[in-house]
């Protein structure tokens, strides 16, 4: 009798102590997973820029447009408007060489040129001085 009274009293902790640990198992899976998947984000392959931000600190807004190709030769063509003091980015372009235009608000081009993009870069577009 003395055994099943006891049983009856460890039982329940037992199975309490369990769930719990089954608990913080699967929260500890949960957090490691999460991780993996931020840190595996990252292109594996290195055919991509996983960032490219444009600042604008001139006083107006501008139009920043690339056009490049991709190692498959397609074509690859992004617009952004950036407003004055703004920033904005683009995720995942593949990497290559773009031509860039740097357009104003009265539709004047203010730089125009060809960078290679092999890497996260933010590009500051500011006057000249």
């Amino acid at each position: 009798m003395k055994k099943y009274f006891l049983l009856l009293i460890v039982l329940p902790l037992v199975s309490f102590s369990q769930s719990d640990f089954e608990k913080t198992i699967q929260a500890g899976s949960v957090l490691v997973n999460g991780l993996s998947f931020l840190k595996g984000n990252k292109s594996s392959d290195n055919k991509t820029v996983l960032m490219l931000c444009i600042k604008n600190k001139l006083s107006d807004k501008i139009t920043f447009k690339i056009t490049g190709k991709d190692k498959e030769d397609n074509d690859v063509k992004k617009d952004m408007v950036i407003q004055n003091n703004g920033k904005e980015c683009l995720f995942e372009i593949p990497k290559g060489v773009y031509t860039y235009e740097v357009i104003l608000a009265n539709k004047d081009t203010f730089k125009k040129g060809e960078y290679k993009f092999d890497e996260d870069i933010t590009i500051t577009i500011k006057k000249d001085e």
